[in-house]
């Protein structure tokens, strides 16, 4: 009898699951593609003012850090830094003097990291480029505040759908 049961409940469930799969495939896609695409914009804009300095990845990572002091690990924490290889790119941008960074006074295993006024500056143009397109993206993206607010809601749903995958291994 229970088998029965369960053959009956597995059909049901392969057909729930067949209408999601092809929009899940696609949401994972354009996740990966628009954060991909938004590494190009960071790009050409800086392409456009004649900065080859700094690639895209690091000028993002400045702009998170904005006015904060941190840590390479509350980057991680945050969301502020996605990549696997913090620790290179730290240490880049302090090479190339858009960052300063100092043991905590605390925890001396610790180094804290702020931006420099060359820091700022990049962290400026890319605000600006953020602003242009906040003025522009419902006229020329076609997207409203409602399908924004709307987005938003779902990409946070996924997020803590992983996020519990993770974390109670379901």
């Amino acid at each position: 009898m229970m088998k029965s049961a369960m053959k009956a409940v597995e059909p049901a469930a392969q057909n729930i699951a067949a209408p999601v799969q092809p929009l899940y495939l696609e949401a994972l896609t354009l996740v990966e593609r628009l954060h991909r695409r938004l590494l190009d914009v960071i790009k050409d804009e800086f392409d456009r003012r004649g900065r080859s300095d700094i690639n895209s990845v690091q000028a993002l990572l400045l702009y998170n850090i904005g006015d904060k002091e941190l840590t390479a690990g509350e980057l991680r924490t945050r969301g502020y830094y996605l990549g696997s290889n913090v620790s290179y790119n730290l240490k880049k941008l302090v090479e190339m003097g858009y960052l300063d960074h100092q043991r905590s006074r605390v925890d001396r295993r610790s180094v804290r990291i702020r931006l420099t006024a060359q820091g700022q500056e990049v962290r400026h143009i890319v605000d600006a480029l953020y602003q242009k397109h906040v003025k522009t993206v419902e006229q020329v993206g076609g997207i409203s505040n409602e399908e924004f607010a709307t987005l938003n809601k779902s990409l946070h749903r996924l997020e803590r759908f992983w996020t519990d995958q993770i974390l109670y291994r379901l």
